[in-house]
């Protein structure tokens, strides 16, 4: 396990609503369901709690709770984002790498918690309807005229019809689109957010859209599944420019941590060659160090990467995320023992963070001490009362409930993975079912495993009906 854990996204746990791309495609579109396990979600305790903080003003903003929106994090280089289910927004690893601020991300969290709050995602299914409609109607009309022997008329009508399908689901779209960029005007307003990062982003993808010579002309914006980047800076301005905020400084907490995540991305993601590059050693910054820990890390110098994480701890030697990032280079170099007391205080300073503690179970289990099983079996216990979606701890739990004889439990720790894991309803159902055999029928864990079988037996009911 590394800070950063890929993670597959369950089909069964939402994100099946229409993806929704952030850059302007002009090309046709199919416009589909796209599963959630064609994108890795990328875990980390320290980027999720940023991403809260960033969201929560303007989830105040729009008249929500904080944490009612969760962001995620998708190891995608594409310079993206999107809106799945009703309150879950995707930011692609790409997005955050173009960034140069918090203030840019926190534009395209507002643009997004537009969609939200529009109901985007879920009413994407009645511009596909109007434009099923009009296909459907053009196939008919185009079949009549070739069964009366009009074959090039027949076959005119059917083009003209799928054109006119793929323009009314585009203009639709354009509209949604509109909406969230003037709501996410609104939200940063009352949150006291300043859009000027929201023009920079927009001006960013402008540059691109430039870049690969997508035209910015009228003619090409039928073609769009959104306005022209021109136009919605243009009218974001407009708008900005004479908000109360427009000059507020960005907040500087904010912004030193977001520079560490970047940083702290960087280094997990990318060559590391390449980001010691960018980050050379004469760089002592807190962010620079976080990456070069993350590059030496990967390319197995594990002294090197301690010794950045020394320093960063100099700086701060209770932060739980360096502590992490320290236990987790033992943990992963073979030092599992020297792994456990940073990575108990790194769980105490972040109030028994589920990710960090389903990492310090990890090591109690990997020192193959049976004195430290108890103590795995705490920690992870409380990691997926946390978190119940963290694959990773539900199979080190497994492995504490193995050792000691109960596999009853160890069989519903792995259900609980498997189901949580893409592609893997199979699994869990097996899993389920022997869980079930070996528990007391009505006990709470019996219901689990029962649950998790019913829907584990559903999907493998439809992929048997797609094969």
């Amino acid at each position: 396990m590394t800070a950063f854990a890929p993670q597959s996204a369950s089909p069964t746990r939402g994100f099946r609503a229409v993806i929704r791309i952030l850059l302007p495609l002009v090309a046709m579109i199919a416009i589909t369901a796209q599963p959630a396990m064609a994108q890795s979600i990328l875990r980390d305790a320290e980027t999720e709690a940023l991403f809260q903080d960033m969201m929560d003003p303007l989830l105040v903003a729009a008249g929500l709770q904080p944490g009612q929106v969760r962001v995620h994090l998708l190891g995608d280089r594409s310079i993206n984002a999107f809106v799945a289910g009703s309150q879950d927004i995707y930011v692609f690893s790409g997005l955050i790498e173009a960034a140069d601020s918090a203030e840019e991300v926190q534009g395209v969290l507002a643009h997004e918690l537009g969609h939200v709050m529009g109901g985007h995602a879920i009413r994407a299914s009645e511009g596909m309807k109007a434009a099923t409609g009009i296909s459907l109607l053009s196939l008919l009309l185009g079949a009549a005229a070739i069964a009366a022997g009009g074959g090039d008329a027949g076959m005119g009508i059917l083009m003209a019809g799928q054109q006119a399908a793929l323009g009314k689901y585009l203009a639709f779209s354009r509209v949604q689109e509109s909406t969230a960029d003037a709501a996410g005007a609104q939200y940063l307003s009352k949150a006291g957010i300043s859009g000027r990062g929201s023009l920079a982003f927009f001006k960013k993808l402008q540059n691109l859209e430039f870049r690969y010579g997508v035209k910015q002309d009228d003619d090409q914006a039928y073609g769009r599944t959104h306005p022209m980047s021109g136009d919605r800076i243009q009218s974001l301005r407009e708008v900005y420019v004479i908000d109360p905020a427009w000059d507020k400084p960005a907040d500087p907490a904010i912004e030193a941590r977001f520079q560490r995540i970047k940083a702290k991305l960087s280094g997990y993601i990318a060559d590391p060659a390449r980001t010691l590059r960018k980050y050379p050693e004469s760089d002592t910054s807190i962010p620079a160090r976080y990456a070069r820990a993350y590059a030496w890390h990967k390319s197995a110098y594990p002294e090197k990467a301690l010794g950045e994480v020394q320093e960063l701890l100099k700086s701060d030697p209770h932060d739980p995320y360096f502590l992490e990032l320290e236990g987790q280079v033992l943990l992963e170099s073979g030092r599992p023992a020297e792994a456990i007391p940073p990575l108990r205080e790194a769980v105490a300073k972040s109030r028994s963070q589920p990710l960090i503690a389903a990492t310090l179970g990890h090591a109690l289990i990997a020192t193959e001490d049976q004195a430290n099983f108890v103590e795995a079996e705490k920690v992870l216990k409380t990691a997926v009362a946390l978190d119940n979606e963290n694959p990773f701890a539900w199979y080190q739990l497994g492995i504490v409930y193995a050792n000691k004889g109960d596999q009853a439990r160890a069989a519903l720790a792995s259900a609980e993975r498997y189901s949580l894991e893409g592609g893997q309803s199979g699994l869990a159902l097996r899993n389920a079912e022997t869980a079930m055999q070996g528990l007391p029928e009505g006990t709470p864990d019996w219901i689990r495993a029962q649950d998790i079988a019913l829907v584990a037996r559903a999907e493998v009911e439809r992929e048997r009906k797609r094969r």
